[in-house]
């Protein structure tokens, strides 16, 4: 396996735990991460009827703090990935096996329905709230191959030059950020796509669009792994071991 797997936001996580811990953990992660997503989605239409702008940056800015939280709560045992993308881009560069990807996918699409559920659940809303909010358009594709594009390059670009550890401070930054200079809202993450049509709130997408949302984020993956090898064409430098 790759030396990056050791680090704490990428691979298998520092503390090199058993597969049933770190699959919790991104079930974990990847379901409160959606309560925060879909809960924050739902409180914001309910306090700000009338304001979509204040609507969105309340929804960011609970987004972002919930994700800085949970990569630090739980990146030394799974890696904090909460995301298909992140898993398979670590996959490609040898961090973590085909079948600990699999694994890795199934928990965090798992987690992430569970956490919808839970945040539905939350605000006396039926446990299942299949999203009516239609999100199909060419500039909506285009903004989630770039959020994800970006996101991907964030961690890697973090973890590579030897400063993993302000990681989740750069993810919760680049996403929040992303939900104003995107028009889709920067999704960025197939399991929490999946997870957003089970919630007919500000947050939802209805379960017609979600598909092309996915293969776009898959396109992001594709040309954020070339770009990530072109840029950074070792693991880690010396001068990046030393630091971390």
């Amino acid at each position: 396996m790759s030396r990056l797997a050791g680090e704490p936001e990428t691979g298998t996580g520092r503390l090199h735990l058993d597969l049933s811990r770190r699959l919790f953990a991104e079930a974990l992660g990847t379901g409160l991460l959606v309560v925060a997503v879909v809960g924050s989605g739902i409180m914001a239409s309910r306090l700000s009827p009338d304001d979509i702008g204040l609507q969105l940056l309340e929804n960011a800015a609970a987004t972002a703090g919930a994700l800085i939280g949970l990569i630090w709560m739980l990146g030394a045992v799974s890696g904090a990935h909460f995301n298909p993308v992140v898993t398979l881009i670590d996959r490609g560069f040898g961090a973590i096996s085909t079948r600990e990807t699999g694994l890795y996918i199934a928990a965090q699409i798992t987690g992430g329905c569970l956490g919808a559920i839970v945040a539905n659940l939350m605000f006396d809303l039926p446990a299942v709230d299949w999203s009516t909010e239609q999100r199909s358009s060419g500039a909506l594709w285009l903004s989630e191959v770039v959020a994800t594009v970006g996101l991907l390059l964030v961690i890697h670009g973090c973890v590579r030059s030897g400063r993993g550890n302000v990681v989740a401070v750069a993810v919760g930054v680049w996403i929040g950020g992303a939900y104003f200079f995107t028009s889709s809202t920067s999704f960025a993450n197939p399991a929490v796509t999946i997870a957003r049509t089970l919630s007919d709130s500000f947050a939802g997408i209805e379960p017609s669009s979600a598909p092309m949302f996915i293969a776009m984020q898959l396109v992001g993956a594709v040309v954020a792994f070339a770009v990530i090898r072109f840029l950074y064409p070792t693991e880690l430098t010396a001068d990046s071991e030393s630091a971390t």
